[in-house]
């Protein structure tokens, strides 16, 4: 399933968008996902704290997860499909540096909740964010496996699944308040056990 998020190059001429009400719309709805989570979000409140009208929401969005999907685009930059990696401690501050983030934090626990809830949004954030970004991870897994930093007999699939379980446990069970260079450690030490010789 693809998402296709709504572009400038997709509207229809006419009167020009305002920039401000962009930024509104995918602030607010970003801020209701994160309090209530996406099953809790309508259009209809992402308007009230908008500031605007349903009807310019749904002018940009004519569903509320390419509305949320845009909204987490936004979030995290309009970042490239395919992050350029350059290898396994990089891959390891990347991921420390978002999961120490608290608000980061509360995001990824929604995401992961509406895995039951609201399967097309987690269907559509794997679309645009995940397969590409995991293929990349599994490269500098086979990378580092290649150089010695993992054992020959290591597989990049099992790999990734072992670190996305760890940051998964670690959203679960450590406090907010935990510093990049502690989760990175954590997520170090997972990996030591599975080989992982810097």
């Amino acid at each position: 399933m693809y998402i296709k998020v709504v572009t400038s190059a997709d509207r229809a001429p006419g009167r020009p968008r305002s920039r401000e009400a962009d930024a509104a719309i995918l602030d607010a709805a970003l801020d209701l996902l994160i309090e209530s989570g996406a099953g809790a979000t309508s259009i209809e409140q992402v308007a009230r704290r908008a500031g605007v009208t349903r009807a310019t929401v749904y002018r940009r969005f004519p569903d509320k997860t390419r509305l949320l999907i845009a909204a987490l685009e936004a979030a995290y930059g309009n970042p490239p499909r395919t992050p350029e990696i350059a290898d396994l401690e990089q891959l390891l501050s990347g991921w420390s540096t978002a999961v120490a983030d608290p608000r980061q934090r509360r995001l990824l626990r929604r995401l992961y909740g509406a895995i039951e809830d609201q399967p097309e949004l987690a269907r559509a954030y794997q679309d645009l964010f995940g397969r590409h970004r995991d293929q990349a991870r599994r490269d500098v897994f086979a990378h580092a496996r290649e150089s010695g930093h993992l054992p020959s007999d290591s597989d990049p699939d099992v790999l990734l699944d072992l670190l996305t379980g760890a940051i998964w446990q670690h959203l679960a069970t450590r406090p907010d308040t935990c510093t990049p260079a502690e989760t990175k450690d954590y997520l170090r030490a997972v990996l030591h056990q599975a080989g992982y010789r810097p």
